[in-house]
């Protein structure tokens, strides 16, 4: 431009250079506005939002929050335009609407933002994987140059980093108009030094950039041809982007316009939070602490910044306190002192956040930054998030969770720190009106139906009965993500209900196996969607036909198991799944002989499923045929060409039982442990059997008089492979079970209970040592 801010037709229109989230840009721009009185005041940022303006400066928005634009189709594309409170451009905005200037957006509208940049991210063709990784590889060395850049900047200003750099030389300049000037030259002189390299080694982003900014000239251009005096126009914008606009340069034509890829998006108004504002969470543009950044804009407002040391430390003494760790307020002035005293190393500034932070890990953690790591966190990232008030430019979706959550008493939790929820379903007979009475049913619900939509609102927790589903535990944390998800909810239907629907029918439409429906048919009731609920029904009982997977059956049974038990509760009707549940048990009982005919990788698969359908028959002994399972349980523990595992599973649940007498488990374990048994297989049948009720298998002595027995024969090779399962079988017993083992075989043995624990406890010697590394170099082979 000529000198700062001159025009080719002779007359000056004002371009304020900034920095997002620069709370000194907004305090100097505000003063800017108040000298220049605008009537038109213009943003960089999507030309298409110049109508959300007024809905982001209402009475009731309180920032942080982020205009967000979406495609609206499959697969959903979104980009955010986050503000905080202290950020220029919406300091920008709220004096306009209160001094009755002309605001509006000039940047790309985002239909061309997200179609050149679906473009940028286009699937190579074939041939063109050279190319691609050439490209990549040149960014990647654009990134690296511009790191250097900015390290020697740094390193030049004496400064550990350029954070450090940009906050006290420009967050801390006072001087009026030194701002504007100061940034101006500064970021015209590093876009010279890194636009030959942008053009080099990132064409595309610099084409990208260059349509920008003749776009944003085009819009210049029309505001003043609309009857603004283009002395009365300000234009506030990125530094980098404040030396490109200038008249002199190319504006964006009409055709050049007309021929800028389009994709159709929408755009709604969201709640942000601070995290997500800071560099933390990825995001390029932010800073490393948004909430010191609001104590250095509410000093900056007070034009007192020499009282940010102390607000700073007091904040972080507080959080301390919260936590239950005290420090004194002389630690308190220990800490600014020590912070002043190190910004005095640099020209006799004032403490930037890098000091604060030095002085705090001295002064409050005493030289340990875990100490204080979590109070620091609050104190810099905070966890603020912003807040729309009703009617502000929200989705369908999002205006129908909002209500939601209001009528449910859920508001509370819209947090961005993560809060637990305990549901108890049943009814609540100690209230009056039935809203009431279901509030915690009516709850989960709505968080069943979040979560099923991919919201991560709520996290649902395991409970200590699994299928007690009267009492759930959630934990539910808002984050920018969730309000993101909810609003790509919106092109599956109007409301969470709706879209939840949609989500089952297009999961119910793909679905190809029993056990998959079978959990769809338990997902419809959790959220309450009746119809789909009987879809879901009749899907499974359409693949129940030819279902011959013993996995998917026995994990198909227990979810209709688990509905059939407490559907009552969620006031679903479930007798019509009894007749379903009956023709799953019997088709499992009839493979369960076939299944165990596998290795020992497939049979951890078949072993749960066993399980899974023996809690079926006991939890639905009068409808399930508990007579031919016991039958079939039978017949695998007597088969020696099944699994060895399984077999021994069989036996053990028929322990359990009672259903094999005394002489019978002596004969069976006589027959399954002995020499003439290969010793993986009789080790393996032991590993099955302990799989089940430890207290019926430590019951029995004989059991592990003829266990003691068979591994005293077993030759030296065929002992170390036995080791291998029985190592296994024994590891997932608790403490207080071996000890029981131990104090057993102490008896089989003669030794006395006290005794064999002080054998198990004392060292090993020399020789035991030499074992156990002699059995560390032993082959195993396949096992």
């Amino acid at each position: 431009m000529l000198g700062d801010e001159q025009v080719s037709f002779d007359q000056p229109f004002h371009v304020f250079g900034i920095r997002h989230l620069s709370p000194a840009g907004a305090h100097h721009l505000l003063a800017y506005l108040d000298e220049v009185k605008p009537t038109a005041v213009l943003v960089e940022g999507p030309s298409d939002a110049g109508g959300y303006i007024a809905q982001l400066t209402a009475r009731g928005v309180v920032p942080p929050v982020a205009l967000l634009a979406y495609t609206d189709r499959l697969p959903v594309r979104t980009i955010l335009y986050p503000f905080a409170e202290y950020s220029p451009e919406y300091q920008a905005f709220v004096w306009a609407v209160r001094n009755g200037a002309h605001a509006d957006f000039i940047d790309l509208p985002t239909e061309t933002t997200l179609a050149l940049y679906d473009r940028k991210r286009k699937v190579p063709e074939a041939g063109q994987d050279d190319a691609v990784g050439h490209e990549r590889a040149n960014r990647k060395r654009y990134a690296s140059e511009q790191g250097k850049l900015y390290r020697s900047i740094a390193e030049q200003g004496g400064e550990p980093d350029y954070e450090a750099f940009w906050e006290r030389r420009f967050e801390h300049n006072l001087h009026k108009d030194a701002y504007r000037k100061a940034v101006y030259r500064f970021s015209a002189q590093m876009r010279q030094e890194t636009e030959s390299l942008e053009w080099s080694m990132a064409p595309e982003e610099a084409a990208y950039n260059d349509i920008r900014e003749a776009y944003m000239r085009r819009r210049i251009r029309e505001t003043i041809d609309a009857g603004h005096s283009p002395d009365r126009v300000v234009v506030v914008t990125g530094a980098h982007h404040a030396s490109a606009l200038d008249f002199r340069l190319p504006v964006m034509s009409d055709t050049e316009a007309a021929a800028l890829p389009r994709t159709s998006t929408r755009l709604t108004l969201m709640p942000y939070s601070y995290y997500k504002l800071s560099t933390h969470s990825g995001y390029g543009a932010g800073n490393e602490a948004p909430a010191y950044f609001e104590l250095l804009w509410s000093c900056l407002r007070q034009n007192d910044l020499g009282k940010l040391p102390s607000l700073y430390f007091s904040h972080a003494v507080a959080h301390l306190r919260e936590q239950g760790t005290f420090r004194s307020t002389a630690a308190l002035i220990e800490a600014v002192r020590m912070a002043e005293a190190l910004a005095a190393l640099h020209d006799g500034s004032q403490p930037t956040w890098r000091d604060l932070q030095d002085a705090a890990v001295v002064c409050l953690g005493f030289g340990e930054l875990s100490v204080i790591a979590e109070a620091l966190a609050r104190t810099n990232v905070g966890t603020a998030i912003g807040r729309l008030p009703e009617g502000v430019s929200q989705t369908p979706v999002q205006d129908d969770l909002n209500r939601e959550l209001k009528r449910l008493k859920l508001e509370k939790y819209k947090s961005a720190v993560a809060n637990s929820l305990e549901l108890d379903l049943r009814e609540n007979r100690r209230v009056q009106s039935e809203e009431a009475a279901y509030l915690d049913l009516n709850r989960s619900v709505l968080l069943h139906r979040l979560e099923l939509l991919g919201i991560g609102f709520a996290k649902k927790q395991g409970v200590r009965r699994q299928s007690a589903s009267w009492a759930e535990q959630w934990v539910l944390q808002w984050t920018p993500e969730a309000e993101i998800q909810t609003v790509e909810s919106t092109l599956k239907g109007e409301t969470i209900e709706l879209a939840a629907a949609f989500v089952l029918k297009e999961r119910l439409e793909g679905c190809g196996d029993i056990a998959e429906a079978s959990r769809l048919i338990r997902v419809a009731c959790d959220c309450s969607l009746h119809k789909l609920m009987e879809e879901a029904t009749s899907a499974l009982q359409r693949l129940a036909v030819d279902a011959g997977n013993f996995e998917q059956i026995a994990t198909a049974a227990y979810e209709l198991s688990v509905l059939i038990q407490y559907g009552s509760i969620r006031k679903m009707e479930t007798a019509s799944l009894v007749p379903l549940l009956q023709q799953l048990f019997l088709r499992g009982a009839l493979l369960l002989i076939d299944a165990s005919a596998c290795n020992d990788e497939a049979a951890a698969g078949v072993s749960a499923a066993i399980q899974t359908l023996h809690t079926v028959a006991q939890e639905h002994f009068e409808a399930v045929d508990g007579e031919l399972w016991l039958e079939r349980l039978q017949e695998l523990a007597s088969r020696d060409d099944r699994n060895a595992k399984l077999s021994g599973l069989s036996f053990a649940i028929l322990l359990e039982r009672n259903a094999v007498s005394d002489e019978q488990c002596a004969q069976e374990v006589s027959r399954r442990l002995s020499p003439g048994v290969p010793a993986d297989l009789g080790a393996g049948w032991f590993e099955g059997l302990s799989l089940r009720n430890r207290y019926a298998l430590l019951s029995r002595v004989s059991l592990w008089k003829q266990l003691d027995d068979y591994i005293g024969t077993l030759e030296k090779e065929s002992f170390h492979r036995s080791l291998v399962f029985l190592r296994r079988a024994f590891g997932s017993f608790e403490a207080r079970e071996k000890a029981a083992v131990a104090e057993m075989m102490g008896d089989i043995w003669g030794i006395r209970p006290d005794e064999a624990g002080i054998a198990l406890q004392r060292p090993l010697s020399d020789e035991e040592k030499e074992k156990l590394d002699e059995l560390n170099e032993f082959d195993f082979g396949d096992l």
